[in-house]
């Protein structure tokens, strides 16, 4: 009979087939949100506790992206400081990524980290610093740094399990770092002209910025309002783990990544597919980016110009979706309101 079998004992084990059907099916569904709920590359971010155990190890360098003078008041011990934080230590005055990338490995030598080496970000929410952690993730990886993490939370993480902060500098011996470019993490001004004209398609995009930046009633530049394609506009802050403030009873942003939060943001994106992050200044959309990379999307890219120059460059026919243009007349009152009031401080007290 059809789905009868014999055991050697000779019992028979009637409806297998049903069972073992059965069995896949629930295989299945356990699989689903197993998958749902981890990292594709989870190694991109590390614990407070990888940190811990590594710190002291010579082929690993964990980073404070902080403020110097906020490394110096306590930082994870053994970390180092670049001297700045990280967005002005590995960028330009104008914010962008270094023309001559070997400047980067002038940089990064000095600093102790070479080829081999294990290279740890972290920032800290309370000072605005975690955008420097993923500016300084992405940086390395459009480098071709293959050993490159940030650690989840920050430093409120690293208190918040009741480690110590050290105000001892840490000098590192120098290395070699030698870059190795990885063209194609990095969207250049040209190639999203492309897009936002429609001549170039198959290209995911990613707003970065707020919901009032997105729409143009933000406007951080002369123009405000987005690029023409835009796929999706996603904040980089909703993308962090909240927790709710026993006090307000509001819900408060921390510093940790969970695929289960994160992915729900991208979940209708082709991972497959070549996917750009940008925001103001393309410092917010490293986030984004960072994110891409532990969802295992397999071209992801940071625009580094982003909408600053884009909104300001008129003269090159930049176009642009729900175009608001900024109140030139309004900054002039207000540079007026301030001046008048700076002179008033500064005019001697009257007897």
């Amino acid at each position: 009979m059809e789905g009868i079998f014999y055991l050697s004992g000779g019992k028979v084990m009637r409806k297998r087939v049903f069972s073992l059907l059965v069995a896949g099916l629930l295989a299945l569904s356990l699989v689903g949100p197993v998958q749902a709920a981890n990292w594709a590359n989870p190694d991109l971010l590390v614990s407070v506790g990888d940190v811990k155990k590594n710190v002291s190890k010579a082929d690993w360098v964990i980073v404070d992206c902080r403020k110097l003078e906020e490394y110096v008041k306590g930082h994870i011990p053994g970390a180092i400081s670049l001297g700045k934080n990280c967005k002005s230590a590995l960028r330009d005055g104008t914010s962008r990524v270094f023309s001559d990338v070997s400047h980067y490995d002038k940089i990064l030598s000095k600093a102790g980290i070479g080829g081999n080496t294990h290279v740890v970000f972290y920032g800290e929410v309370k000072s605005k610093s975690m955008d420097d952690s993923s500016v300084a993730f992405w940086i390395l990886e459009y480098l071709g740094h293959n050993k490159t993490h940030v650690m989840n939370g920050g430093l409120e993480e690293w208190t918040k399990a009741g480690n110590k902060l050290d105000a001892q500098p840490t000098i590192k011996n120098p290395a070699v770092f030698k870059s190795k470019v990885v063209k194609s993490r990095y969207a250049s001004t040209a190639e999203v002209l492309e897009i936002a004209k429609g001549k170039k398609k198959g290209v995911q995009v990613i707003d970065a910025r707020t919901k009032k930046e997105f729409e143009g009633d933000d406007i951080r530049a002369i123009r405000g309002g987005r690029i023409p394609h835009v796929t999706l506009n996603v904040s980089h802050m909703d993308t962090y783990d909240k927790v709710k403030d026993h006090k307000t009873g509001k819900d408060t942003t921390t510093g940790n990544l969970s695929p289960a939060t994160v992915a729900k943001f991208y979940e209708k994106l082709d991972k497959n597919t070549r996917t750009i992050a940008y925001c103001q200044t393309g410092s917010r959309s490293t986030l984004t980016y960072l994110e891409l990379r532990l969802l295992g999307f397999k071209e992801p890219a940071n625009w580094d110009d982003s909408w600053i120059v884009w909104a300001n460059s008129l003269h090159k026919g930049y176009p642009v979706e729900d175009e608001q243009w900024i109140d030139l007349s309004r900054i002039k009152e207000l540079e007026d309101t301030v001046k008048k009031l700076k002179e008033k401080l500064e005019a001697p007290e009257k007897k």
